[in-house]
């Protein structure tokens, strides 16, 4: 019985030392990209930290919420953001974005 609850320890311990790594390497991390994959990795991790505190219920919504939508809607944003030509209403090519800072300097002039 002690060793199962060795493992359990050294496994709680393993998935706490894994989050603070993973929080710490999508916040430093200079790539985008790999920002995002780590941010849901870590999304998945904490659905694995609710199970293992009992609470089946947050450990869906983690995964679902945390890891899921808000992971597509990360690389969804990040591929608008790698091409500017996109047009925002229909997802075809489209006219170029303009910079805000010319928009402003066209107002202010007239």
């Amino acid at each position: 019985m002690e060793a199962l609850n060795l493992l359990y320890w050294g496994f709680d311990s393993l998935l706490g030392m894994s989050l603070f790594y993973l929080a710490w390497q999508a916040l430093a991390s200079p790539d985008m990209f790999k920002s995002i994959v780590l941010f849901i990795n870590f999304g998945l991790l904490m659905a694995l930290a609710w199970v293992r505190l009992n609470a089946p219920d947050l450990a869906l919504a983690e995964a679902a919420i945390g890891a899921g939508l808000t992971g597509a809607l990360l690389l969804a944003a990040f591929a608008r953001l790698k091409d500017p030509c996109v047009d925002v209403s229909d997802g075809e090519e489209g006219q170029k974005i303009i910079p805000h800072n010319s928009i402003e300097g066209e107002t202010n002039g007239e």
